[in-house]
């Protein structure tokens, strides 16, 4: 049984060695009105755990006064840091900047439209320290819409989990909480933040869910809507794809290609039939053309996409690039 490391007290030669034991990532876009809020709920339950922490703030291209209302507040406590993007780059660039520049031992991901409630995260800790290594939040008893939001998210948990083979409940909770060692080497793309225990599990980690609570948005609007769902099922099956064919992507392609000629030779079978036994011309049925065209469009387009999906992470990692631009750093060169 491996020696697992707790998130209890620690001794001061402990202390200096890991400066920072907790981490907490939060991506903002436009939530002007809950920076404050959310700033005083995180640091009223940190500060009654016995962990050296830090609140990882990341204004994600925001177009409202959020910057304003960021540096106002992290200017009062040091333990509070914001890195602040240029432009809109998308919540997995944001939660990935987040974690690039984490320092702690373990990291938190929270939403930071109040929805997700911080008197959870002592809970999500507790599981780490019996052992777990990703503990993802379930929120049980959402506070949405019915039918467009609660509906469209069952249905898709439930793909999610029968595809992907890790029977969770709510992937699309951002409350989450991460060993560092389970993110290292880890790039997000596209909406694949929701995806990590996934990575994670593939990888060995031992992955629990937990109940949290839910509740309804205080301010603004929410950012998601139906069109997200299809990028959520496009990014899972780029997510499948890269966990089962990135080493060997001939068998995807050649695959696809064997099944293609099959397919030919059964069009061609079907038109030959139909002129020796039935007595119909070739010029006459639309079958030769019409297989042919459609068995091309269908292999081209998934082929490119996935493709350009190699091409992508071949760029960013060769070049040492992220897929998000960051315009500066608050509060990361200062003392605690």
């Amino acid at each position: 049984m491996r020696d697992e490391p707790r998130l209890g007290k620690m001794s001061r030669e402990q202390q200096s060695i890991s400066n920072c034991q907790l981490s907490v990532v939060a991506p903002i876009f436009n939530e002007e009105d809950s920076v404050e809020p959310l700033i005083k709920a995180l640091l009223s339950v940190m500060d009654t755990m016995d962990l050296r922490f830090e609140i990882i703030l990341v204004n994600d291209g925001s177009t409202d006064r959020s910057s304003e209302r960021l540096e106002a507040l992290v200017a009062r406590n040091p333990k509070v840091k914001v890195i602040e993007f240029r432009r809109n780059a998308g919540q997995a660039a944001a939660m990935m900047a987040g974690i690039d520049h984490a320092s702690g031992d373990i990291i938190v991901t929270i939403d930071a439209d109040l929805q997700n409630d911080p008197q959870d995260i002592p809970s999500l800790l507790a599981k780490l320290d019996e052992g777990a290594d990703v503990v993802s939040g379930w929120r049980k008893d959402r506070q949405d819409m019915a039918i467009r939001r609660n509906l469209v998210s069952r249905i898709a948990n439930r793909v999610i989990s029968r595809i992907s083979g890790l029977p969770l409940h709510d992937y699309g909770c951002t409350l989450k909480a991460y060993r560092r060692e389970m993110l290292q080497g880890m790039r997000l793309y596209g909406e694949m933040h929701r995806f990590v225990p996934i990575y994670a599990s593939w990888m060995g980690a031992k992955v629990v869910e937990i109940p949290v609570r839910h509740h309804a948005r205080r301010f603004g609007k929410s950012k998601y809507g139906l069109n997200r769902t299809f990028k959520v099922v496009l990014d899972l099956l780029v997510v499948k794809f890269f966990s089962r064919y990135l080493a060997n992507p001939i068998y995807v392609f050649g695959g696809f290609g064997m099944w293609s000629i099959l397919g030919g030779f059964a069009a061609i079978g079907c038109a030959l039939y139909l002129k020796f036994f039935k007595g119909s011309s070739l010029i006459l049925t639309p079958l030769p053309v019409l297989a042919a065209v459609l068995v091309l469009i269908g292999i081209l387009s998934i082929m490119v996409g996935l493709l350009a999906e190699i091409v992508v992470r071949t760029y960013f990692e060769s070049q040492g690039r992220t897929a998000y631009n960051v315009k500066k750093l608050i509060n990361f060169d200062r003392a605690d």
